[in-house]
């Protein structure tokens, strides 16, 4: 399962393993800025796609917003599953009505059935 983050604060891997997610079985990524994102989405195809709110230079929002467009335009195949993530309820719900399969606080990723768990 191929895992991209987009996260400019937190160590996604390390929240992850800390909640019992098997990384044996995920080839990871983080990418600590948005810059490029939809050239860096195409070019790992992530399974998953998770995407913080408050990100530089483009919010995760954003992102999503081009993401979908990338979408339709057949320009990028999507992920086949989005995870809007943030510390605040407010951005999970907008990063929701945008379009993401799942909206979560951040520190609750781990808890998400999407995971291989650990034994």
């Amino acid at each position: 399962m191929r895992v991209l983050a987009f996260e400019d604060k937190e160590d996604i891997e390390a929240l992850l393993i800390s909640g019992g997610v098997d990384f044996s079985k995920l080839n990871f990524e983080q990418r600590w800025n948005s810059e490029n994102a939809i050239d860096v989405i195409h070019d790992f195809a992530p399974d998953i796609l998770l995407l913080d709110h408050f990100m530089p230079p483009m919010r995760g929002l954003a992102v999503l917003e081009a993401v979908n467009e990338a979408a339709e335009s057949g320009e990028l195949e999507r992920p086949a599953t989005i995870v809007g993530m943030s510390s605040a309820g407010f951005a999970n719900r907008a990063m929701s009505d945008a379009g993401a399969d799942v909206a979560v606080l951040k520190f609750d990723l781990a808890s998400l059935d999407l995971w291989p768990r650990q034994g």
